[in-house]
């Protein structure tokens, strides 16, 4: 139980210990260094340098300016130094440790000897009124806490833990991040249809609660493929059997003309329209069905959208002169996609015929074509109707198979909710975007996108 709570739990405390303990490793590792440079050259050479330091500031700005240098020098150095004068008082007043003064004593006792043979670290600094300060390093009083104190000495030590601590933080934050993104992009490739996903075989050896929701995820999905799949199957058996009722009562229809004498022919010609709504809308099922399974997707050529489009212009013309309307192509230029062409001209003519449905009278459905501003290897075809649009809610919903929106797509348009879903399916089949908005002056538009052959 709770397994990635643990993971996580220990991978931050780890993290902390190992970056304390590196921290800590750095800086006893830096003062038994520096605790050892009593010594070493490259020390002398140090001292010998802030002892000129010091009598430069003590003979330009006589003691205060002495005193601002060794304050300068305590604020950046690890190693405490010390200016003693003849009484064995610092400079800065701080105390002197006890081997020091005992040190300093016992070098008084010889003090000309000393004067001309001192090392450089015990030599005397003499201000104009005669008074003499003695530098003189601690190697021994060297601290953590001073160390931490002075940015300048602790800097890389924090550095160089802080580095190894970010390396371990990441290799732990891919190991967890990893299969929550493999989720993410398993997800987003079932919304947009490929139930084929699967999660587990990736997840490798893992067994904690991330290893569980793939496991869920992949039984989600696979439940979602097999009704999915049972669905399109259902759709489609249901559409072709009901084709041979529909054949035969449309013989029977015949049948009944003939024996009628004329008595009944309102009623028959009712019968005959709706057998023919009928026939449409198992038509529609069939191609939808036909567009779920995939079927045709394979076989493509190069299409020639300008001239698809003045087709589908000249098609329209029909249509919409029953309705009182126009179609006008209003922008083209040359443009090659590799796509069915059967699926791409009955995607945007069911578009089209849409528009031309429900565009206001007197009013014009317009057709673009248009460079896609967000990527140069791909078109953009425009339809826009004249009509009173659609809720903003239900934009995102005109392309599920059977929806409708009751102010502009009643019964009596002879519309199933069945002609935006194909277009979608047909478009994305081509690895192409279809999306639709409301235009700020008034009526819908309709967006497609599709792939340039060749790029």
């Amino acid at each position: 139980m709770h397994r990635l709570f643990w993971k996580i739990f220990l991978s931050f405390w780890l993290t902390l210990v190992v970056f304390a303990a590196l921290l800590l490793f750095a800086v006893s590792t830096y003062l038994e260094h520096t605790r050892t440079q009593q010594d070493i050259g490259s020390m002398r050479a140090r001292l010998a340098e802030y002892l000129d330091q010091a009598q430069t500031a003590a003979k330009q700005n006589g003691i205060d300016g002495l005193e601002a240098w060794l304050s300068r020098l305590d604020r950046r150095e690890a190693i405490p130094i010390f200016l003693i004068d003849e009484s064995g008082e610092d400079l800065l007043g701080r105390e002197v440790p006890a081997y020091i003064v005992t040190r300093l004593d016992r070098r008084r006792q010889h003090a000309e000897r000393m004067e001309r043979k001192a090392p450089a670290h015990l030599r005397s600094i003499r201000l104009a009124d005669g008074s003499s300060y003695r530098m003189v390093p601690d190697f021994q009083s060297i601290t953590l806490l001073r160390v931490l104190q002075r940015p300048r000495v602790i800097a890389l030590p924090v550095t160089i833990a802080a580095l190894i601590s970010a390396l371990v933080c990441l290799l732990l934050s891919r190991y967890q991040t990893f299969p929550l993104e493999r989720l993410r992009r398993a997800a987003q490739h079932i919304a947009a249809g490929d139930l084929t996903q699967r999660v587990s075989p990736s997840m490798g050896n893992r067994r904690d609660e991330i290893a569980d929701l793939a496991g869920a995820f992949d039984k989600m999905a696979e439940r979602l493929e097999k009704v999915f799949s049972s669905q399109r199957q259902l759709l489609s058996d249901a559409s072709h059997e009901l084709r041979s009722p529909l054949t035969r009562i449309q013989v029977a229809l015949g049948l009944a003309r003939q024996r009628s004498n004329g008595q009944a022919e309102n009623e028959l010609d009712r019968i005959e329209i709706e057998i023919e709504r009928l026939n449409e809308l198992i038509g529609q099922l069939l191609e939808l069905s036909r567009l779920e399974a995939g079927v045709d997707a394979g076989r493509t050529d190069k299409v020639d959208i300008r001239e698809l489009l003045e087709g589908l212009i000249e098609d329209g013309q029909f249509e919409a002169a029953s309705r009182g309307c126009r179609v006008e192509l209003r922008e083209s230029f040359p443009a090659i996609v590799q796509s069915n062409a059967r699926l791409l001209h009955s995607a945007i003519e069911n578009v089209v015929r849409n528009a031309i449905r429900y565009t206001k009278p007197d009013t014009t459905v317009e057709i673009s074509m248009l460079p896609d501003t967000d990527r140069q290897d791909r078109i953009l075809v425009r339809i826009r109707d004249r009509g009173p649009g659609v809720p903003d809610e239900m934009l995102l919903h005109l392309f599920e198979p059977f929806v409708r929106v009751e102010e502009a797509r009643d019964r009596t348009s002879g519309g199933y909710g069945l002609g935006l879903a194909i277009a979608e399916r047909a478009v994305r089949l081509h690895g192409g975007e279809i999306m639709a908005r409301n235009e700020p002056d008034e009526g819908l538009s309709v967006h497609i996108r599709l792939q340039l052959a060749g790029t």
